[in-house]
């Protein structure tokens, strides 16, 4: 496959890796045109018999991927009702990376809020930048919640208390703390990551085939139904994205600089200095 007609996305294979970088100025948002890449790119490369590990960077040293686009969440339907039944787009797009038969990884720089927290969460293992990668899940802040995976996730990785913390919370996490929660495998320095993750897809990517989607498929038996659970968030979603205070909060939110480079560097910031209208 030859991975041709991406805007927001570049992509390289070397030796059954291959290496995808988001290149989506000004903050790689998570908007319509980032999610549909995205989607395209987990069919493709799950079908690429000659790719057995996937790794994600950012070619913004700020920004892995700031968050999904608010302005595209205010354009959702307010009034469904009924528990969904099948998955959605972006619910879709992001599982597929946990159940696609190739090892999947984030190497993490630069701030990774909201859905692009729930995309590295999705994948297979997630390795961070000590001093430059944040995380973390600000939706409840802006009146919603984690929509696109992060209730589901979290909890598994650092159990209740400490997701309920990430989630209710709202505040970034450094690679440090992510480390410590399990939100990431491993917090490195800086120098050390890229040859740390690059070292490790290559050592998988050694291995059978065969053997590394067995194993996967092995391990995915061991989570429970997570499918249900999405489903389940959905449907809190759809519920909490129905409330006036979100309609309010997200409004204020983008009022107020929300997805611009200098506002988005420091979003507890912006987040903390919320007043009622």
């Amino acid at each position: 496959m030859a991975y041709e007609g991406y805007d927001c996305l570049r992509v390289r294979r070397a030796r059954g890796v291959a290496f995808v970088t988001i290149d989506h100025p000004p903050i790689n948002l998570f908007d319509l045109a980032l999610i549909q890449e995205m989607d395209r790119l987990g069919h493709e490369v799950a079908d690429d018999p000659a790719v057995r590990v996937v790794v994600f960077d950012s070619a913004n040293p700020d920004f892995f991927i700031a968050h999904a686009d608010v302005s595209l969440i205010r354009m959702l339907p307010r009034d469904v009702t009924a528990r969904p039944t099948e998955l959605g787009l972006f619910h879709a797009m992001v599982d597929r990376f946990r159940t696609m038969p190739k090892a999947t990884i984030a190497k993490i720089e630069g701030r990774t809020r909201g859905g692009g927290s729930e995309l590295v969460l999705s994948l297979d293992m997630r390795f961070a930048a000590r001093g430059r990668a944040i995380l973390a899940q600000p939706e409840v802040a802006l009146g919603i919640i984690p929509g696109g995976s992060g209730t589901q996730r979290l909890p598994r990785l650092m159990g209740r208390g400490r997701a309920l913390e990430a989630i209710l919370g709202c505040e970034d996490f450094d690679a440090d703390a992510a480390e410590r929660y399990g939100w990431v495998n491993r917090a490195l320095p800086p120098a050390e990551l890229g040859p740390f993750v690059e070292r490790l897809a290559s050592r998988i990517a050694s291995f059978p085939a065969e053997a590394i989607a067995l194993a996967k498929a092995a391990v995915a038996a061991a989570e429970g139904p997570v499918r249900d659970g999405l489903l389940e968030e959905a449907h809190r979603f759809n519920q909490a994205l129905a409330t006036d205070a979100a309609e309010r909060r997200m409004r204020w939110f983008l009022a107020s600089g929300g997805q611009t480079p200098a506002v988005e560097r420091d979003l507890t910031a912006l987040i903390d200095g919320y007043r009622e209208e």
